[in-house]
């Protein structure tokens, strides 16, 4: 889950990096923090129930990958190929995550990658925040969370996402981005209800599915922006500072193998060994034996392994 800024507006409405623009970031990133510790406290006095858990789990799972597969292989990197109801069906669920309209987030990303680790990366732990410890932390909290509350960054999407606005259906999806995101809340908090036929039952599901699922996966795509840009491993030498952190595969659903990515952009696939946990690609390999996706991009091995060797030189 690369990570991106999260504006409320669609790229038809305010300009990021605005004022009105920053406020609604802060507000999107703050809330769900405050309703999890409400959730925390309604956990610790013995108010959660199973049925949340559910609802959690049936929403963190599609939504994180409408970001995995969707936003960032499908629409970033275009690893892969599919028709227009599939585009809309990732669109959708991305869109769902609240990391904000899809062009934009786009946008924002394929700038990551044009100036990864150098002025210009819109989120690096690395450009501009001192020296020491203090400089450390100061990079890690903007790359994480800091850049989404307080940039006034542009996205440059005429710049960076030129091919998506001249696609119908994701510049439907972008300038709808409000609806999927009220889509995104009120699937969870119907599942509450019908789960237990009762309104609590219903916030329920709401704070879980719905606050609690938004504040996890904000901070598991964050880490890829902090933690994998300062912690872990570098096989390739990519130019900049991006790793792999293994113990973040299964949350990430593959996208912490993120020095494996910087080598290989455009590969479908970002945990290269059989060991090297990728969900994200097992699900676009389900949908090429589905025929729902084709022209599938991927390495050969022993380019993988002569740029791994050229590194290690």
């Amino acid at each position: 889950m690369t990570a991106e800024r999260q504006p409320i507006h669609s790229s038809g409405g305010t300009t990021p990096g605005t004022a009105v623009d920053r406020a609604a970031n802060i507000a999107v990133t703050v809330l769900p923090l405050l309703l999890v510790i409400y959730a925390g406290v309604l956990a610790w006095n013995h108010s959660l129930h199973w049925q949340s858990l559910v609802i959690f789990v049936v929403m963190f799972i599609p939504l994180g990958f409408g970001i995995t597969v969707g936003f960032h292989r499908l629409f970033t990197h275009r690893s892969f190929k599919t028709g227009p109801i599939t585009r809309f069906v990732w669109g959708a669920l991305g869109s769902m995550a609240v990391e904000g309209p899809v062009i934009e987030w786009v946008a924002y990303h394929r700038r990551h990658h044009t100036f990864s680790d150098t002025h210009g990366d819109p989120h690096s732990p690395h450009v501009d925040h001192g020296d020491g410890v203090s400089g450390a932390f100061k990079g890690l909290f903007y790359a994480h969370v800091g850049w989404v509350m307080f940039s006034n960054e542009p996205a440059e999407e005429e710049r960076y996402s030129a091919d998506l606005l001249k696609d119908p259906v994701v510049r439907f999806i972008d300038r709808t981005f409000l609806l999927w995101v009220t889509v995104g809340l009120a699937i969870p908090m119907a599942l509450g209800y019908l789960l237990t036929g009762t309104l609590a039952g219903a916030l329920e599901g709401l704070l879980w599915g719905g606050a609690v699922r938004i504040f996890v996966l904000h901070q598991v795509t964050f880490c890829i922006n902090s933690l994998c840009h300062f912690f872990g491993t570098q096989p390739f030498d990519t130019g900049d500072e991006s790793r792999n952190v293994r113990w973040l595969a299964a949350l990430t659903f593959g996208e912490s193998w993120h020095n494996n990515h910087h080598a290989f952009p455009t590969s479908a696939r970002h945990g290269f060994s059989p060991h090297q946990l990728d969900l994200s690609a097992g699900v676009i390999a389900a949908m090429e034996k589905l025929g729902l996706a084709w022209d599938v991009v991927r390495v050969e091995p022993e380019r993988i392994a002569a740029r791994a060797a050229a590194s290690a030189r």
